[in-house]
């Protein structure tokens, strides 16, 4: 199988809302809307779930799952979109479905681990051999270089790709001042801007752009062992961000499904044994230690955007709502 015909598979998922049982007609469903590269991991979780609230509950039920940027995601969940669960990547995408009452503004406190059943990674897939010698950050801001990132207004992916660039910028150069001119550096050697993370892996995959793609440690994996590992190798930098995709219930969608139960149970199964394995099997680091021992991940040093850049509404303000660093830098290059 190509490569072009495999993640053109996989990007159909964008457009369809994937049933469970397929052909089945269930006596209920639920709705996850989810980030753009979980496609896969829900695909197995799903099926798992249903096979166990059967079992518990001895009621069928039907898992519908849509994908996309995360933020895009929470904006259409804003808008109408009757998700029962937001599976998404970055708190800020729930704090904004609070703002919009849809999620209870104590999310975080509703699901352990601050509400993230597991954990990834930014990391770097480059061209077989890497011929660009890319090892570090320092390598994606020289001259000549061509770096595939999603858009970080739309993207979770790609926003956590800029704060991990920042991050690394400040402990190496000391400031936030220069830190603002690595992260434009990066972003000036970014030729094209896709709305979400599976964007910029059919864009820098299928239509052979770009010298390295940065994105989720899942997502760099899945191509490397499932989808083309002959023609593409993942590099590891010296310093990467935790990302922590954290879950919710949409109240409001739940309360008028009557859904309420099956939509906590369903997010509680995600922190499971069954779960927590398949998520390590999809190259997510799961939270149960002991799966997480066995998944073998390689070891990699990362921060927190709490720890290293203060909470997510100020890093949101400052970095990414309309007029700020990011808009400052781009548009200068514009």
């Amino acid at each position: 199988m190509t490569i072009g015909r495999t993640i053109s598979r996989l990007g159909l998922a964008t457009a369809l809302l994937v049933a469970v049982s397929p052909g089945a007609f269930a006596q209920s469903s639920i709705l996850n809307a989810s980030y753009d590269v979980s496609r896969e991991l829900y695909k197995e979780i799903n099926p798992a779930f249903v096979a166990s609230w059967k079992k518990s509950s001895g009621g069928d039920i039907e898992v519908k799952q849509a994908h996309g940027g995360s933020t895009k995601q929470a904006q259409a969940v804003a808008e109408g979109l009757e998700a029962d669960v937001v599976t998404l990547n970055q708190p800020t995408d729930l704090d904004f479905l609070v703002s919009k009452g849809a999620v209870a503004s104590d999310w975080r406190t509703k699901f352990p681990n601050g509400a993230a059943p597991y954990t990834t990674t930014t990391v770097f897939l480059v061209r077989k051999g890497n011929p660009k010698g890319i090892a570090d950050w320092d390598d994606l801001v020289k001259s000549g270089t061509s770096v595939v990132i999603p858009n970080p207004k739309t993207s979770g992916n790609g926003r956590y790709t800029y704060l991990a660039a920042w991050g690394y910028a400040v402990d190496k150069l000391g400031s936030d001042e220069k830190a603002r001119e690595f992260v434009a550096k990066l972003f000036a050697n970014v030729p094209v801007f896709d709305g979400g993370g599976r964007g910029a892996t059919t864009s820098f995959t299928q239509r052979a752009i770009g010298d390295v793609l940065v994105t989720f440690e899942n997502e760099a994996a899945l191509i490397k062992a499932e989808v083309d590992g002959q023609n593409f190798d993942v590099v590891y930098p010296s310093l990467s961000v935790e990302a922590a995709p954290p879950i919710a219930i949409v109240d409001t969608v739940v309360a008028k499904r009557k859904t309420a139960d099956v939509a906590k149970a369903y997010l509680d199964f995600l922190y499971s044994d069954d779960a927590q394995k398949i998520i390590a099997k999809h190259h997510f680091r799961p939270r149960n230690e002991a799966v997480l021992k066995e998944a073998n991940l390689p070891a990699i040093k990362t921060f927190s955007v709490e720890d290293k850049l203060g909470p997510w509404a100020t890093v949101q303000k400052t970095h990414f709502a309309d007029g700020g660093v990011y808009d400052q830098i781009t548009t200068k290059q514009n």
